[in-house]
């Protein structure tokens, strides 16, 4: 049988130690061959205000699990703690169609520099933060998203200065 991917409900704030127990179980139980990975889908951001890194769920309160489903390995998963059920059909839950997992797995950043939660906008007025031009405004000319980076452009004795800043080197202006 093939593996497929299903939806899982968790309580939520506790998807991670959903996931903690469901893998413990799988080893205690010895089915570690009929579950592949275990993903709750989330990313580090950091939080513009407190400059902290969060955690950011991308479906607080689901887990998706790669398994063979079977009435053992649904038995194991549903009586996990902090799992309230499969999402779907209580019985015989339907699988998570694979363009979708994909594209979920695809937003999943390895291990990579936690990116900002901020949207800007061409012409927003910004105030600068950090570096060189700290404290002085500018206007967006650029946002490069994938990067986390803004050409800003500030106006110096009369002539425009671009500038090229990370996300966390500028706040938007009220």
């Amino acid at each position: 049988m093939t593996m497929r991917w299903y939806a899982v409900h968790t309580l939520s704030g506790s998807e991670d130690k959903a996931m903690k127990a469901l893998q413990q179980r799988i080893e205690q139980h010895d089915l570690g061959t009929r579950f592949g990975r275990v993903l709750v889908p989330s990313e580090v951001v950091v939080d513009p205000k407190t400059k902290r890194k969060v955690t950011r769920r991308f479906y607080p309160g689901y887990m998706l699990v790669e398994m063979d489903l079977d009435n053992e390995t649904w038995h194991l998963v549903k009586n996990t703690p902090k799992v309230t059920g499969f999402v779907g059909d209580m019985r015989n839950p339907p699988p998570v169609p694979e363009s979708e997992v994909a594209r979920v797995t695809s937003l999943l950043s390895p291990e990579e520099e936690p990116r900002p939660v901020m949207e800007f906008t061409v012409g927003e007025e910004v105030r600068l933060t950090e570096g060189r031009y700290a404290s002085m405004r500018g206007t967006v000319e650029e946002v490069n998203e994938a990067r986390g980076k803004l050409r800003v452009v500030i106006n110096m004795f009369g002539r425009p200065v671009p500038t090229e800043l990370s996300f966390h080197q500028v706040e938007k202006l009220s």
